[in-house]
């Protein structure tokens, strides 16, 4: 069920309005230094509920291809993705959960305390840090698997971002990776993404220096191919 998340309940808005009130009708007693110091107070009161506006959260548990390595405060996928969402009219609040260098195992051992209970769907995006350390495709698929229903079992919708392994493992370290994210996607009743770099991947002018990582351009690209998938995933969180 979705949590709404009200800024102002009727209880919250009366006391606030009581406080005006006492404002208004005192201000003649007032000084000028006690009254700005009570409407400073006024505004910390306010101020926590009135940032929890979003109708929903969507948490991004990924790495560092998600948690903007190396990217400015506001060019990260989240960040990105965010605007992008509240452009399109979207009410979201997007949580960046990304650890840069995090393996499957190490997003599965945060997993609990990385999404919250009052999360509604999540993106998962791990799985490259396991194929550039040639971490065996079984164990890879074995911590997803447990990601994806964990996450589905707490009834939260996923969208799973997808992984293709580096060519020069091999094609045969390829053919058991690459299916992993649509066979447990289809297992779960997750989203999937195919390639979380589609578009970006291997392009230095979207990629930072290393070229591994996407530079404030190529999250624009990410953002964009994946944003439709992402709205059906917001629209299955809404009517769960």
């Amino acid at each position: 069920m979705v949590r709404r998340r009200c800024p102002l309940d009727k209880r919250t808005s009366r006391d606030h309005m009581g406080l005006l009130r006492r404002v208004f009708q005192y201000r003649k007693s007032l000084s000028v230094n006690r009254l700005v110091a009570f409407l400073g107070f006024l505004l910390l009161l306010i101020a926590p509920a009135a940032g929890q506006t979003a109708d929903l959260k969507l948490v991004v548990l990924g790495d560092s291809l998600s948690a903007g390595y190396r990217l400015g405060p506001d060019e990260g996928f989240p960040e990105q993705l965010q605007k992008a969402l509240g452009e399109k009219g979207h009410s979201v609040e997007v949580v960046n959960a990304g650890v840069s260098g995090d393996t499957t195992t190490g997003g599965l051992a945060r997993l609990d305390w990385s999404v919250g209970e009052d999360t509604d769907a999540v993106i998962v995006e791990l799985g490259a840090n396991d194929a550039l350390r040639g971490i065996s495709p079984e164990i890879s698929r074995q911590n997803i698997e447990e990601i994806v229903r964990r996450l589905r079992e707490r009834g939260i919708e996923v969208l799973l971002a997808g992984m293709l392994a580096p060519r020069n493992l091999g094609p045969e370290y390829a053919e058991i990776f690459d299916p992993i994210y649509s066979e447990v996607a289809k297992t779960h009743g997750a989203l999937l993404y195919p390639f979380f770099l589609e578009g970006v991947a291997l392009d230095p002018d979207l990629n930072l220096s290393d070229g591994m990582h996407p530079n404030a351009q190529g999250v624009a690209v990410i953002v964009e191919r994946i944003l439709p998938k992402v709205e059906e995933l917001l629209a299955n969180a809404q009517s769960s």
